[in-house]
């Protein structure tokens, strides 16, 4: 029953590709684990947790650990994207764009330039 509540939390695992993890029902209580590649994908497993859960859910022990503590994320461009959309996506704010412009200076040579493809290092801030 525990499980089922947390359906999409599992789902969501899958689809992020969660190494090392398990899922075990013990008591009423679901003990999920496994590590996230970046700190970004760890908030959006939380995120979803509190979704079925609540912000303080008693059903679910969730153990996530984070493989690259040195970015925040990593995105790959799509058609359309821009450092302010990126950011805003990201930060929730799209003027921390220079944020990301200045951690992909190897990549990036100009703000206002950028191509369907590239990979971009989001750094903490």
């Amino acid at each position: 029953m525990v499980r089922a509540k947390y359906q999409n939390v599992l789902d969501l695992g899958e689809k992020l590709n969660i190494q090392n993890g398990d899922v075990k029902e013990e008591n009423g209580q679901l003990k999920v684990w496994g590590t996230a590649k970046t700190q970004y994908e760890k908030n959006l497993i939380w995120d979803e947790i509190k979704k079925s859960g609540g912000d303080n859910p008693t059903d679910i022990m969730a153990d996530i650990k984070i493989e690259d503590n040195s970015v925040f994320a990593y995105h790959t461009v799509e058609s359309g994207d821009t450092l302010g959309k990126i950011a805003k996506h990201y930060y929730g704010n799209a003027m921390k764009y220079p944020t990301i412009f200045e951690a992909n200076r190897n990549i990036l040579k100009n703000p206002d330039v950028i191509h369907p493809g590239q990979e971009l290092n989001i750094p903490n801030l």
